[in-house]
């Protein structure tokens, strides 16, 4: 995959992509008549919150083939995407209270969505708690997997959360049934910022993944030098 794909150019995607999105936030996409230039926050908001539900889709599946085939790369993933999804997640309930605040005259609403979405990141934090706090990387491994598995439920049901209630959250505008809809420039932003997040999400992921490698090697050359040095 890294000779297919070098991770040297990716980072350049990545970089001309969030050149293209900022200019089409700011520049290109209309304002919006009722909240004006605090409406931008929309394009950010909605594509961080595609990689914070992303990321514990990947760990929900990571999990499972670790339980199944005890495969070592599928608990790094798991863990790698934890920390990554972790940092969306937090972007996500930074930019909602931001948007909220001029939009709704609060800061936050203990509705359906956001409470799930709050919810999705104490998940995520407890995962990476178990990781740093339990001695035995085998348990850690073991019960980040159960965590894993059982918040996708949280996932489900926050994405359903606006189609099922009606909450103070607004309803979803990209397929969510005749009455909605968005300006097409609107539109073309919103999805460039959901393909630039997404692809600075497993950019972050690629980058966390080779440094696990380098501490698992690092482990090993510590592991092989003590051995010699007990025999010797």
């Amino acid at each position: 995959m890294n000779k297919k794909f070098p991770i040297s150019l990716h980072f350049v995607l990545t970089f001309i992509g969030l050149a293209v999105m900022l200019y089409m936030i700011f520049l290109y996409a209309p304002e919006e008549m009722t909240m004006g230039e605090v409406q931008r926050i929309f394009y950010v908001h909605v594509a961080c919150a595609w990689p914070a539900l992303m990321g514990f889709i990947i760990i929900f599946f990571s999990s499972i083939v670790y339980l199944w085939k005890r495969t070592q790369y599928a608990d790094e993933l798991a863990h790698t995407t934890a920390e990554v999804g972790f940092i969306f997640c937090t972007c996500v309930l930074v930019t909602g209270p931001l948007w909220a605040k001029p939009a709704w005259g609060v800061w936050w609403a203990w509705d359906a969505r956001l409470t799930l979405t709050f919810l999705l990141w104490l998940l995520y934090i407890a995962y990476l708690m178990l990781r740093s706090y339990l001695v035995n990387p085998g348990r850690a491994a073991n019960l980040c997997a159960v965590v894993g598995i059982i918040g996708f439920v949280d996932v489900l049901i926050d994405y359903m959360a606006i189609r099922w209630w009606r909450t103070q959250h607004p309803q979803p505008v990209v397929l969510g049934g005749p009455d909605s809809g968005l300006d097409p420039r609107m539109l073309a932003t919103l999805l460039v910022s959901v393909c630039v997040f997404t692809i600075l999400f497993f950019l972050l992921v690629r980058i966390r993944l080779r440094l696990a490698g380098i501490r698992r090697e690092l482990s090993e050359i510590r592991h092989v030098l003590a051995f010699k040095h007990s025999e010797d």
